[in-house]
C-alpha cells in the first residue's frame, strides 16, 4: 500500500483529533488553526496529484474534493474541511486496498518470475541468468524451484505445482522424458531438465508478457466511466452553484460539494474489471486486458475450431476389430508391444491404448520399419505385422479385402503368425469433458455455436452433429474461415477459439480470439486476444460466466453509487444534511460500491 497515502491519512486523523481534543488542554484558541493546517496540508498534496492528472490530460474527479476543501478553508468552516481532508485521505487509502485485492492474482504470476537458474558447466554446477539459457542446456531444478525454461526431464522425477498455469490445485508427477513447462514449481526432490528453448519464448515469458499487457490496457467500459466522471463533475459543479445561488447559504453549497461522491465511477468500474480478470487468471483463462473481459460479457456467439479444441487433436484407438481367432485385448496387446519400437505418433497411441487397459506389453525382437507405412517384427516368438492394410497384406503374402470405416477415421491392419488378426481403427477422439463444456457455455450466454474446421465435411458432420451445434463448417480454407467470422459478428458479439497456425486470421478476425495455450500454436497465442492455459473448454465457460458477472457488477456500482450520490446532493441542497454529515455519507457510499465491486473476486 502506498505509504504516502498512509501518511497523508495520518496527517488528516491526528489533525482532525487534535483539534477536538485540544479544548481539554485549554488550547481552545487552536482548535480551528490544527484543522486547518491539516486540511491545508492534504489539499496541497490533493493539488498536487490534480496538476499531475491535467498534465496527462487526464481531468480527475479529485477536483471536487479539492474545490470542497479550499471552500471550506475559504470560508472560515475548518472542521468542515479537516473531515473532508480526512475523508479524502481514507478514500485514497481504501482505493489502494481494493486495487491490490484486485490485482493480487495478476502480481502474483508476475512476482513467481525467476531471474536464475543452476546450469550444469563442464562437470559443476554454475548460477546463470535465465536470459543466458539457451536450448540444450541441461539444467538442476530443486525443491521449491520455479522451472525457469520450458524443457523435459533428463534425469530423475518430478512433482510439480502447476496452478499459476492452469488453476490446477493438484499437483502433477511428471517422469524421465516428460515435458516441462516454465512457471511450475517443483515439490519434491531434485531433477535434471535439458531446455527446449530460451526465457523468452517458453510458456510463462508469454504469459507475464500477457499480464504486463492486460495491467496497462483500460477496458471501454472505463474509458466511458472518465466521459461520465467528466459530465458528472459539471453537474456537481452547477448543483452547488445553484444552490448557492438560490439560497445564499454558502454552508449548503460546501454540503453539495463534500456530498458528491465520484468512486462508483473512477473506481469501481475498473475494480470490478481487474477483480474478474483476475478471478479468470486464476482458473486458467488469461486475458490481455480488460477490453477483452468487458467483449466477451457481452459474446452471443461462439465460432470454435475442432481439431485440438473439441478433439483432442491426436488420433486414438477407438476400436478394435478382431477376425474371430484372436481376442480383441490380444491383438491390441501384441500390436502396442510391436509399436514400442516405433517413434510414429500413431505407434504412440497404440501404445497408450494398450496400457490404459492394463495388458502387460513385451518386448520386440528384430524390428523392421517401413517409414509412412508399417511395422514387422517378432513378440513373445510370433511374427507380428502392423501396419496400412496394403502393407500387411504384402508382408504376409495375402490378398486382404479392405473393411469399411466410418468418416474421419484411420485403420491399421494387425496380422499375427502370418494371418490377418484384425484391425485397429484410429479417430481423434472428441475430449471426454467437450459435451459438459459446451452445455456450460450455451448457460454462460452462448446462444449460437458454430463449428469451422478444414477437415472434411463428413468429418464435421459427424463430430457436430453428436455435439448438437448450430452450424457445421467443413473443408474450410483460413480465408474462409475469416469470412464466416465476419459474418457472424454482423449477427452479434463473436468469440473464435482455436489452436493452429490456420486459425490464426480468423482469431484476429472476431471480437475477442481465443487460443488453447498449452498446445496451441505460437501464431495463434500471439493473434488470439485472451488464452486457455489448460486445455479444456469448460475453463472457457467459467471465464465466461467470470466475465459476465464483473462487468454486471461494474455497472451495478456505477448506477446504485451514482443514484446515492445524487440523492445526497440533492438532500445537502435542501438543507437536510451539514457539511460534516455529507463527508460522512459520501464515505459510507464509496466503501459501499468498492466492497460491492469487489464482489467479483469470489
Amino acid at each position: 500500500m502506498n505509504r504516502f497515502r498512509i501518511f497523508l491519512f495520518g496527517l488528516a486523523f491526528l489533525g482532525l483529533a487534535g483539534g477536538i481534543a485540544a479544548p481539554q488542554f485549554g488550547l481552545a484558541g487552536f482548535q480551528a488553526l490544527i484543522w486547518g493546517v491539516a486540511a491545508g496540508l492534504v489539499l496541497a498534496a490533493l493539488l498536487s496529484e490534480i496538476v499531475t492528472s491535467l498534465s496527462r490530460g487526464e481531468v480527475g474527479l479529485d477536483l471536487v474534493a479539492g474545490l470542497s476543501i479550499s471552500a471550506a478553508l475559504a470560508f472560515g468552516e475548518n472542521l468542515a474541511a479537516g473531515v473532508v481532508a480526512l475523508m479524502y485521505a481514507g478514500g485514497q487509502l481504501l482505493e489502494d486496498y481494493a486495487a491490490n485485492r484486485a490485482r493480487a492474482d495478476m502480481r502474483a504470476l508476475l512476482a513467481r518470475v525467476p531471474k536464475t537458474a543452476l546450469r550444469y558447466q563442464d562437470g559443476h554446477l554454475e548460477e546463470v541468468a535465465i536470459d543466458a539459457i539457451r536450448p540444450g542446456d541441461r539444467l538442476l531444478i530443486r525443491q521449491g524451484d520455479i522451472v525457469p525454461v520450458d524443457g523435459c526431464i533428463s534425469f530423475g522425477r518430478a512433482l510439480l505445482d502447476l496452478a499459476a498455469l492452469t488453476g490446477e490445485s493438484v499437483p502433477m508427477r511428471a517422469l524421465e522424458g516428460a515435458a516441462v513447462q516454465s512457471g511450475a514449481r517443483s515439490l519434491d526432490t531434485a531433477f535434471d531438465m535439458e531446455a527446449r528453448k530460451p526465457a523468452s519464448t517458453s510458456t510463462y515469458a508469454g504469459i507475464v508478457r500477457l499480464v504486463e499487457a492486460a495491467q496497462a490496457a483500460k477496458a471501454p467500459m472505463v474509458r466511458l466511466a472518465d466521459r461520465y466522471a467528466l459530465a458528472f463533475l459539471f453537474v456537481t459543479l452547477a448543483l452547488a452553484g445553484g444552490t448557492w445561488a438560490w439560497t445564499g447559504d454558502h454552508m449548503r453549497m460546501l454540503a453539495v460539494l463534500v456530498s458528491a461522491t465520484p468512486c462508483p465511477l473512477i473506481l469501481a468500474v475498473p475494480v470490478a474489471i481487474v477483480s474478474g480478470m483476475g478471478k479468470a487468471a486464476r482458473r486458467g483463462v488469461l486475458m490481455k486486458g480488460g477490453p477483452v473481459l468487458e467483449t466477451m460479457a457481452r459474446a452471443s456467439t461462439l465460432v470454435i475450431d475442432k481439431t485440438g479444441t473439441l478433439t483432442r487433436g491426436r488420433a486414438e484407438v477407438s476400436a478394435i476389430r478382431s477376425t474371430g481367432e484372436i481376442p480383441e485385448d490380444e491383438v491390441l496387446r501384441l500390436a502396442a508391444s510391436l509399436e514400442q519400437a516405433s517413434a510414429h505418433v500413431t505407434a504412440a497411441s497404440i501404445v497408450e491404448a494398450a496400457h490404459d487397459r492394463g495388458l502387460r506389453l513385451s518386448f520386440p525382437q528384430k524390428v523392421r520399419e517401413t517409414a509412412g507405412e508399417g511395422l514387422a517384427g517378432e513378440v513373445e516368438g510370433q511374427d507380428v505385422v502392423v501396419g496400412g492394410h496394403d502393407f500387411v497384406a504384402r508382408q504376409i503374402g495375402l490378398t486382404l479385402e479392405r473393411p469399411a470405416q466410418p468418416p474421419g477415421t484411420a485403420l491399421a491392419a494387425v496380422a499375427i503368425a502370418g494371418r490377418l488378426a484384425g484391425h485397429l481403427l484410429l479417430a481423434d477422439a472428441v475430449r471426454q469433458e467437450t459435451p459438459a463444456a459446451l452445455a456450460s457455455l450455451r448457460a454462460a450466454g452462448i446462444s449460437r455455436i458454430v463449428l469451422a474446421s478444414g477437415d472434411d465435411q463428413a468429418v464435421v458432420d459427424r463430430v457436430g452433429g453428436d455435439l448438437g451445434l448450430d452450424v457445421l463448417r467443413g473443408s474450410l480454407t483460413p480465408p474462409e474461415k475469416v469470412a464466416i467470422v465476419l459474418e457472424e459478428r454482423r449477427n452479434g458479439v463473436t468469440l473464435m477459439v482455436g489452436d493452429g497456425v490456420n486459425d490464426a486470421p480468423a482469431l484476429a478476425a472476431a471480437d475477442v480470439g481465443i487460443s488453447m495455450g498449452a498446445t496451441g500454436s505460437a501464431a495463434a497465442t500471439e493473434s488470439a486476444d485472451a488464452v486457455l492455459l489448460v486445455d479444456d473448454l469448460t475453463r472457457l465457460a467459467e471465464g465466461l460466466a467470470t466475465a459476465r458477472r464483473a462487468r454486471a457488477i461494474a455497472v451495478q456500482s456505477v448506477f446504485i453509487g451514482l443514484g446515492l450520490s445524487f440523492a445526497a446532493m440533492l438532500a445537502a441542497a435542501f438543507g437536510y444534511i451539514s457539511v460534516v454529515q455529507g463527508a460522512l455519507l459520501q464515505e459510507v457510499i464509496d466503501v459501499a460500491v468498492i466492497l460491492n465491486a469487489l464482489r467479483a473476486l469470489r
